[in-house]
């Protein structure tokens, strides 16, 4: 991609509801616009970033023999009233209603929708055990949004159903998404606690969230300094002594960044979603549901890793792999730098199992000087960044420089390819 042709226009300040790191460096990155308050227009830096996670996401939902669907955002109210989720659900729902008066509520979570869905379609143990998942916007009419992307009233999620015929069954699917989960979670360059958690309105046995320490984090939970159990201190009030070894128990602030839920049989049993047993018995059929937040692991991922200049975005997330530039204005510095642009962005290497091209942004804006031409790399934080100047064509060769180190390093541009390969990719 030509940085001259990149739909982006960095900025110097940032409005002044933007208080946490994520929100500002997003903004001043142009990775996001804000539309109204919890309401954001993803550029096309931010939607590259977002499509990455995304990826890394179904990977991992495929390889548990996940099937992807896509449901609807609008959901009859007749639906919301079989669970009493209606006017109970929280946060509220954003209700409206057609031409003919018919009530809708817009899709915060899709219990209801998948439930009617395999009732209609499953009809003996055969069937099962079955993996539903999809990647769609929600909506969630928060009363207050902030931190940006940490607390929206409109966002892109991964909600996975699951569908079993004993609690066992559904136990040990559970067990299988939890690891799945911090799969996905190192991938994107973050370190997570499972904490025990509350159902909430989703309802259920249990559940448990995955949560990324932060200062700035909404959520409080208790974890143990002996066993290092754990849960949010809405599951277990402000205890101060473990329940499983009578450790202490220390409060630290986080992000929630997942909640998987095992819902047993408590949409299955309303809707009548049942299963006939190898007795020929009908019965209720177990489900789980696991969610994850897409902007939120972008945001979180901000969080911790960033510095003074801007961010510092992970490999496999970042929104290209190469930040190239020319510094000067000599011919040969523009011959040999489109030269590479080109070389580069045909060269492969393995991304999720996949081939894959590399992805280079070429920074050739002419009417740019150095410096802002360093400063916006820095903002944007592409992990690798490869110069060409006067002083590097002179040798031969390029400048390479990794975001979050300061050390810089001159590679034979002959040899670029093969050290790209060897070093980085």
């Amino acid at each position: 991609m030509l940085y001259s042709q990149l739909f982006i226009k960095t900025k110097k300040q940032v409005p002044k509801e933007a208080e946490v790191i994520s929100h500002k460096l997003l903004i001043k990155g142009d990775f996001i616009e804000q539309v109204a308050s919890g309401i954001y227009t993803f550029l096309p830096l931010g939607l590259r970033v977002l499509r990455k996670i995304k990826e890394i996401i179904k990977e991992e939902m495929d390889s548990l023999a996940g099937q992807e669907l896509l449901m609807p955002s609008l959901i009859p109210k007749n639906l919301w009233l079989k669970t009493d989720r209606w006017e109970k659900i929280e946060p509220p729902l954003f209700k409206l209603k057609d031409q003919h008066q018919k009530a809708f509520g817009l899709g915060s979570t899709h219990e209801e929708v998948i439930t009617q869905l395999v009732e209609k379609r499953v009809n003996s143990y055969k069937d099962l055990p079955l993996y539903l998942y999809q990647i769609q916007d929600k909506f969630r009419n928060e009363i207050r949004a902030t931190g940006g992307l940490l607390r929206t009233r409109e966002f892109l999620m991964k909600d996975l159903y699951s569908f079993h015929i004993s609690e066992k069954d559904l136990a040990n699917f559970y067990e299988k998404v939890k690891k799945s989960y911090f799969k996905i979670f190192k991938k994107c360059g973050l370190k997570v606690i499972c904490v025990e958690a509350s159902t909430g309105t989703i309802g259920g046995k249990l559940s448990h969230e995955f949560m990324v320490l932060s200062d700035i984090g909404e959520d409080r939970i208790l974890v143990c300094k002996k066993c290092k159990y754990s849960a949010n201190i809405e599951k277990i009030g402000k205890v101060k002594v473990c329940p499983k070894c009578k450790g202490l128990l220390e409060k630290k602030s986080s992000i929630e960044i997942g909640h998987i839920f095992n819902l047993g049989i408590k949409y299955s049993k309303i809707q009548k979603a049942n299963y006939i047993d190898k007795n020929g018995k009908s019965q209720p059929i177990i489900m789980g549901c696991y969610g994850i937040g897409l902007p939120r692991i972008m945001a979180a991922i901000i969080e911790i890793h960033h510095d003074e200049k801007g961010i510092l975005w992970p490999k496999s997330v970042a929104p290209f792999d190469i930040h190239l530039m020319n510094l000067g204005k000599n011919p040969r510095i523009k011959k040999v730098s489109k030269k590479l642009y080109k070389d580069l962005s045909f060269l492969t290497f393995d991304r999720g199992g996949q081939k894959a091209n590399i992805e280079v942004l070429y920074d050739d804006r002419e009417e740019k000087t150095v410096g802002e031409k360093f400063s916006d790399a820095d903002l944007i934080g592409i992990p690798y960044r490869i110069v060409v100047s006067e002083r590097t064509i002179a040798k031969n060769c390029v400048e390479i420089k990794k975001r979050d180190e300061r050390k810089t390093r001159l590679v034979k541009i002959k040899q670029l390819p093969q050290f790209l390969k060897i070093n980085i990719f």
